[in-house]
């Protein structure tokens, strides 16, 4: 049987995101995002898309504020010490320009590990007695969206239920994350589609299988065979890839452990000038309009990402100032 071949450039990736697509990314707030592809969407001009992701970061913030998303269902969004909270996203919220629906860090993951497993909701006891479960919260129901019209819309944000097995009391059932395009930011990815990632790899495998399609955009692209010779070191299976995109620094300005640490002054400068739309606009216009990958690093230069490189005997930069 004659291999697929799954390599595509950054652009193909992007336009496999249609407008109004449900959308979930790998990594963890400032860690292995796909920025990269992010940038490449709002250079399409995506629209309408509804964003789920077990928590947010620079690539939620960055599509929030160019108007890409309609819909966001997390927990937290931000950027860590370089901006503690998601300004984007709290203005547009403010301003009743898109739908934010809250659950814990954890129903988050609980959701995703039930898409993963094939089942429709997971039961937990997080958050059981906040104001995550007030019926005045559910934001998607206020706004009339849980009708059934929408197969990712859960027709109810949460079910209670009695332990009918053991007598442990009370749990919240929690939808499974129903998700179109999951696209995941990896150190290597094999030419078949295994992914490995080095460090820690947080929901990525949960993410991968939850999704109909999934996009693994590395650093590079490397022989199958290799990663055969230490197999228990991967990540995600082959066959759940559908695509494959060598772009190194694809992270970038989120960190990627072995390769390059975090550009916390280019997160800080983000979170100072763009509390407005028109600094974000600003920004945007400096950063990523007129811009590709290429031309994105070439504007980053060559000193800023020798800084960054991470030592591999350390697998973090030498060079960066830390605890300023």
């Amino acid at each position: 049987m004659e291999k697929q071949n799954k390599r595509i450039s950054l652009s193909e990736a992007a336009a496999l995101v249609k407008d109004g697509s449900t959308l979930s990314f790998s990594g963890f707030t400032i860690w292995r995002r796909p920025m990269a592809l992010v940038f490449e969407l709002i250079r399409q001009k995506r629209r309408h898309l509804h964003l789920l992701e077990v928590n947010g970061g620079p690539q939620t913030e960055f599509l929030v504020g160019a108007g890409c998303v309609d819909i966001w269902e997390s927990c937290w969004v931000g950027h860590e010490l370089y901006g503690k909270y998601g300004a984007n996203l709290s203005r547009k919220v403010g301003n009743k320009e898109m739908i934010v629906e809250d659950y814990s860090h954890a129903e988050m993951t609980f959701r995703f590990a039930a898409a993963a497993a094939g089942m429709p909701f997971a039961a937990c006891q997080s958050a059981m007695g906040t104001d995550i479960h007030n019926p005045e919260y559910d934001m998607l129901g206020r706004a009339g969206r849980r009708d059934g019209s929408d197969p990712r819309i859960s027709r109810s944000k949460y079910q209670f239920m009695d332990d009918p097995f053991y007598g442990g009391g009370q749990y919240s059932l929690v939808p499974a994350a129903k998700v179109d395009v999951a696209v995941l930011s990896v150190q290597q990815v094999g030419e078949e589609g295994t992914v490995r990632v080095r460090g820690q790899y947080y929901t990525d495998p949960e993410v991968a299988r939850a999704a109909d399609l999934t996009i693994a955009i590395a650093e590079e692209i490397v022989p199958e065979e290799y990663l055969r010779r230490e197999s228990d070191r991967n990540t995600i299976a082959s066959f759940e890839v559908d695509y494959i995109v060598e772009c190194p620094w694809n992270a970038h300005p989120t960190g990627m452990f072995g390769a390059y640490d975090v550009d916390g002054d280019f997160l800080r400068d983000f979170y100072q000038k763009t509390r407005t739309q028109e600094g974000f606009d600003a920004f945007a216009e400096e950063w990523i309009y007129g811009h590709d990958h290429l031309s994105y690093l070439e504007k980053l230069g060559f000193e800023r990402t020798l800084r960054l490189k991470a030592n591999t005997a350390l697998n973090f930069s030498t060079n960066v100032k830390r605890g300023q």
